[in-house]
This record gives C-alpha cells, sequence and structure tokens, in this order.
C-alpha cells in the first residue's frame, strides 16, 4: 500500500527539532487502552495469566455449580420449612440464598484481589485464606499458616461428611425402590449394600479433572429434573389436604438454617470452578455466580414451600419418603434421584481429595504420583463408606450437623473475616458499612453454630 506526502506529514512522530504548535497530533483509532494502577503501573490480571490443560467453559461452570448445591439436601428442605413453618420458611430459605451469593461472591472478590496485588494467576480456598492474611496488617500475617491449615481440615471433613451422607441417601433409595418389588429387600443388610455402591464409587472417582465431570453432571443434573418433576406432580396433586404452620417458633430456627445450608451451600467448589475458568466470566450480574444461584435459590424454595404445603406435619425427613411405593412414577423418581446422587458424588469428592493430594504429592516421588492418587482415592472411599455404616440411617440429624459446624463456618464465617482483613488499607466504606455488614454475617455463623449443634445433638441422643 502506498503513502502520500501528506499521510506521512501526519504520521510524522513529533521531536524537539519539529515540534510546534501546528504539528498535529494523530488520534489512536484502535483505541487501545491500557489499564494503570496508581503507581503507574500496568494492572495484573489473573485471567490472563492462567495456563489451564483442561479449561472450562460458562456452560460447564454453570453446571457444576447448579449440580454441586441441588444434590441431596435439597429433597431435606420441606422438612426445613416444617421446622421453621411456612412463611418463615419462604422468606428465610431467600435470605440464605442471598445471603449465599454474597459470601460467594465476596470470596471471589477477595481472592482476586489478592491475585492481582501478588501476582499470582489463581489461588484455591485455602490459599485465599493464607494470601489475605500474608497481605493484611502485621498483627494478623503470623496467623496465615493457622488459617490456611483450618480451612483445609474444615473442607476436608465438611465435604467428606458430606459425601457419607450422599451413600445413606443412595442406600436408603436403593432398599426403597426394591422393597415394593422384593419384601425382602427392606431387610437387606445395609452395610453390604453400601460395601457394593463404594465400589463402584470407587472406578468413577478415579476421575482427576473436573471438565471430564461435565457429562456426570449433565446426567445427573437430567435425573434430578426429572425426579423433580414426578415429585412434583405428587405434590400439586394434593395440594391443601393437611394443615401447616406459618411459624413453629424458636426452637425450629436453628435446624432450618442449618439444613438450608447444608443443601444449599457449595462454597468448597466454588474456587475449583473459577479456576478452571480462562475468561472473567463469574462474577457480574449475569456471570455463573448469580446465573447459578437464581437456579438454585428458586429450586430451594419451591420444593420446600410445595413440599410441606402438600404434606404438612407428615413430612419425612427427605420428601421421596413421602412418595408411595406402588406406584411406577414414583419408583421411577426414587430412581433417577439415586443415580443423581450417584452421579454427584464425584464432584463433592473431588474437592477435599484434591486438597490431601496437594499436601501429600510433594512427599511423594514424581514416578509414584500416578499409583499413589489411586490409591488415595481407593482409601478415602472406603473411610467414607465406614463413616456412612457407623452413621447409621438418621439422616435429619446428621445433616443439621454437618450443616451447622462447617457450612456456616466455611460459607459464612471466614468470607467475612477475609473480607474484613482484605479492605483494612482501602476502607470499608461510608459509615464503616461493609465491617458492620461482615459483622452481621459473623454473628449468623455463630448462631447456626452454636445453636444448630446443640439442637442437632439433642436429636441424636433422643
Amino acid at each position: 500500500m502506498s503513502v502520500t506526502a501528506q499521510q506521512k506529514n501526519n504520521l510524522s512522530i513529533p521531536s524537539l527539532d519539529n515540534f510546534n504548535s501546528k504539528t498535529k497530533l494523530v488520534m489512536n483509532d484502535n483505541n487501545f487502552k491500557i489499564d494503570i494502577d496508581p503507581a503507574g503501573e500496568k494492572i495484573y490480571k489473573p485471567h490472563e495469566h492462567r495456563v489451564l490443560s483442561h479449561p472450562n467453559n460458562f456452560l460447564g461452570a454453570f453446571l457444576h455449580l447448579v449440580k454441586s448445591s441441588l444434590g441431596t439436601g435439597i429433597l431435606a428442605v420441606p422438612r426445613a420449612f416444617k421446622s421453621a413453618g411456612l412463611l418463615v420458611g419462604l422468606f428465610g430459605n431467600i435470605l440464605i440464598g442471598i445471603l449465599c451469593t454474597h459470601t460467594v461472591y465476596i470470596l471471589v472478590e477477595t481472592s482476586e484481589k489478592v491475585c492481582a496485588k501478588g501476582k499470582i494467576p489463581s489461588l484455591g480456598y485455602a490459599d485465599t485464606a493464607e494470601e489475605v492474611f500474608k497481605q493484611g496488617p502485621k498483627a494478623v500475617r503470623k496467623w496465615s499458616g493457622c488459617v490456611r491449615t483450618f480451612v483445609e481440615i474444615a473442607l476436608v471433613s465438611t465435604y467428606y461428611l458430606g459425601v457419607a451422607v450422599y451413600m445413606v441417601f443412595i442406600s436408603l433409595s436403593l432398599t426403597k425402590l426394591f422393597s415394593f418389588y422384593y419384601p425382602e429387600a427392606a431387610s437387606w443388610d445395609r452395610y453390604q449394600l453400601k460395601l457394593v455402591i463404594m465400589v463402584l464409587l470407587m472406578v468413577l472417582c478415579q476421575i482427576r479433572e473436573i471438565k471430564h465431570m461435565v457429562p456426570y453432571s449433565f446426567i445427573a443434573n437430567v435425573m434430578l429434573a426429572v425426579a423433580f418433576g414426578i415429585t412434583g406432580y405428587y405434590i400439586f396433586s394434593g395440594l391443601g389436604e393437611v394443615e401447616v404452620h406459618m411459624s413453629n417458633g424458636f426452637s425450629g430456627i436453628p435446624s432450618f438454617f442449618s439444613t438450608v445450608l447444608f443443601a444449599m451451600e457449595g462454597i468448597g467448589t466454588i474456587m475449583p470452578v473459577e479456576n478452571s475458568m480462562p475468561e472473567p466470566q463469574f462474577l457480574g450480574t449475569c456471570g455463573v455466580l448469580n446465573s447459578a444461584m437464581v437456579v438454585i435459590v428458586f429450586f430451594f424454595t419451591s420444593i420446600g414451600f410445595l413440599g410441606y404445603f402438600r404434606y404438612g406435619e407428615l413430612t419425612e425427613v427427605t420428601i421421596m419418603k413421602n412418595l408411595p411405593d406402588d406406584k411406577i412414577a414414583a419408583q421411577i423418581a426414587q430412581g433417577a434421584i439415586g443415580i443423581s446422587v450417584f452421579f454427584s458424588f464425584m464432584l463433592q469428592f473431588y474437592i477435599p481429595t484434591d486438597i490431601m493430594w496437594k499436601r501429600l504429592r510433594s512427599k511423594i516421588p514424581e514416578q509414584k504420583h500416578n499409583v499413589s492418587q489411586i490409591w488415595l482415592r481407593i482409601i478415602m472411599v472406603a473411610v467414607v463408606t465406614a463413616i456412612a455404616i457407623a452413621g447409621g440411617e438418621d439422616l435429619g440429624s446428621l445433616i443439621d450437623l454437618v450443616g451447622a459446624i462447617f457450612f456456616s463456618s466455611l460459607g459464612f464465617l471466614v468470607p467475612a473475616v477475609l473480607d474484613i482483613i482484605a479492605n483494612v488499607e482501602e476502607g470499608w466504606g461510608r459509615c464503616h458499612w461493609k465491617l458492620l455488614k461482615n459483622l452481621f454475617i459473623i454473628f449468623l455463623a455463630l448462631f447456626a453454630l452454636v445453636s444448630g449443634s446443640y439442637y442437632a445433638i439433642l436429636d441424636m441422643l433422643k
């Protein structure tokens, strides 16, 4: 392409020799924009520096988040409404959904902030907690290692206990499904049934990449939709036939809060899913988080409200136990929910196992990494099975206890504390509103932890 003399003149670069008041400064037609921080350096954007061998797109991340929350816990939400009352449960469920979304948001936002400051591509939950304390005021820096260890222990305990609940649920679903056709199935040794489930899970839990779990998450979501559709049919077929309470007093609030937290909170899945995305699509008005939480809160509120409205004080620990045993549709629902929970096991199992492997990896020769991972997963599935066997069949109290102790700590307490520390330098806003907001979240977390644990243990001792 030829360039005219006039164009050359316009493109000339001004210097001390040729600069004057008539010199034309060429506009940047390409409109390039470079973000600069106050110190004059280019702002470090973590997503631009991620090297991902198995990146996750918007849909994959969305499915993982939905599946991580829409597990067995949602089937216990009608019982939570029974504990709190219909009206209290309705508004309480929406409030908890908003709080869960907010605490996840501030956790991811805090992680991105410390990643940018420390020039780190991505951080897990425990890594984020440690880095926040390291970058925080001098008084808290010495606690960074302790905070990391606390978060890791809490995550491992939460999710291994959670998948133990999954195993109990799968066992109960299979027993209920087969007992109509084979009455002797009602007296099956649940230990042996759990051992059969254990062998199958030992194989499936060898999958090590979140991206490779997407097809199983899709199957689980489809099966869950089938089960919800059939359950919805039975719920709508008898609405208004039983008496319900609008409120059941304070004594039911701790159980309600703990159950909904256990069911809805997927805090341990958040950072692995966000870190697997090459583009910053997780936050934002129409981001992965908000899109997934709208779906999650809608399902929880609908199932909880309508389930209790249909069965009233007869509502069982899981709504599936209220379905008739002799109807084909109900049996399909039992089978579908069992398959959904079975395939959900892998994603929940991935989180604590990944934490443990990162701790062990540096202590094992590289040539033995593959074999060591295989054995680690086999052993931990066996440990989870042992916990499920020891826990018996009392799902309600076990769900309440896990939700009260661990999900209140990881879902509410830790993100609020991290947000407080991360904003010390920048400030907490006008009238310290961020500080006051986080202190309120911490209060709710401690309330759920203390009262929820107390009532759950009382129920276990009855």
